[in-house]
């Protein structure tokens, strides 16, 4: 297994984090953290446990897919 941590911007201030939360975890997140960066606005480190075969392509382009997400970055990636 991997532990693959993605650092997940919203659009704008004003989009609501707890939907895009909500939606995270459909898609399987481990751990959600908040972290404010400025002005109102928060970026969220979202933790995934993936199977070390099937790559980290598939989880980005679906967090990309979720209304209010401006950008989404791979951080760390660890073998569990």
């Amino acid at each position: 297994m991997v532990a693959i941590t993605f650092n997940v911007m919203p659009e704008s201030p004003e989009e609501d984090i707890t939907k895009i939360k909500k939606e995270l975890e459909k898609l399987g997140a481990k751990q959600i953290k908040e972290k404010p960066i400025g002005f109102g606005l928060k970026a969220l480190e979202v933790l995934f446990m993936e199977d070390d075969k099937k790559g980290i392509g598939d989880i980005e382009e679906k967090i990309r897919k979720i209304k209010g997400i401006g950008s989404v970055e791979a951080g760390d990636v660890t073998l569990v």
